[in-house]
């Protein structure tokens, strides 16, 4: 047992926006998938994803119906057997393209793949995909192998983050957008920070930045939307120096070795002792 807990790994690939490919316990999970140039009237300023990131998966996770986190093109990319979670009234359209395997969560819902547990977290953020859609629902999820990795989806700070999990080894959590102004249902460089004192990571990764913009907005003002990560960096330092934050460019990776675990203990233990 104890051989095993030290060979584990886990990756986390930030393809950009929303999208990260997760790598625990050789099962390749995919958020949101986002891997095309443009949607709608935005524009992407990261590089396209290669292949390598969307093919051989174990599964897709989507965190909620709007048109950035439940891409359709996108989807289209992906091969079809590979199993789909995603929030109510979203199986029908998935189905429609082509994928055999969609399971539609409620949080607190769990599912196995390989020797992964997926399982649907709360989320606080707005569902519709458009006024005519119907009504649905805002997931995270937990992905839990050895280590685990909690992926927020789109959300705003709320209470409940602390009893999501008892250790996490990762949060990937978003930090901004693609306006100048975020809303309540987003958490934002200061309040992804504040999630930190919840969920208690041993690793941060900030995502959801650095990928879409404007194309009517000048150069100058898109640029601040390439600051958020550092201001999270900047606030975490202060509110919670013990967690380890990575900022990662659209296209790069990090691995969290299992020895983490035991220097965040050690690290918890130590706080409890003061």
């Amino acid at each position: 047992m104890g051989t095993e807990t030290a060979a584990a790994t886990l990756a986390a690939t930030f393809v950009g926006h929303s999208t990260v490919l997760i790598e625990v316990d050789g099962a390749r999970i995919l958020t949101d998938p986002l891997l095309r140039l443009r949607i709608g009237v935005l524009l992407r300023h990261s590089p396209l994803p290669p292949a390598s990131v969307y093919r051989d998966l174990d599964a897709v996770v989507i965190s909620h119906a709007h048109l950035d986190h439940l891409d359709v093109p996108s989807l289209r990319l992906i091969d079809k057997d590979t199993p789909v979670l995603a929030p109510r009234a979203t199986k029908r359209l998935i189905k429609r393209l082509g994928f055999a395997h969609v399971t539609e969560m409620e949080a607190g819902e769990s599912r196995t793949v390989g020797r992964v547990r997926l399982t649907a977290t709360p989320a606080v953020h707005g569902v519709t995909r458009h006024p005519m859609a119907a009504p649905g629902n805002t997931l995270g999820y937990l992905v839990q192998g050895r280590l685990m990795a909690y992926f927020a989806g789109d959300t705003g700070l709320f209470d409940e983050m602390a009893g999501l999990a008892d250790h996490l080894d990762l949060a990937l959590l978003p930090v901004g957008g693609w306006g100048p102004r975020l809303p309540e249902d987003h958490l934002n460089p200061l309040t992804a920070a504040k999630a930190l004192r919840l969920l208690r990571p041993a690793v941060a990764v900030p995502i959801h930045w650095g990928t879409l913009y404007p194309p009517w907005l000048p150069p100058a003002f898109n640029a601040k939307f390439g600051r958020w990560p550092m201001s999270f960096e900047r606030y975490a330092a202060h509110l919670t120096p013990e967690v380890d934050v990575r900022v990662l460019e659209p296209g790069e990776t990090t691995c969290i070795a299992a020895a983490v675990r035991g220097e965040w203990a050690a690290v918890q233990e130590s706080m409890l002792e003061e």
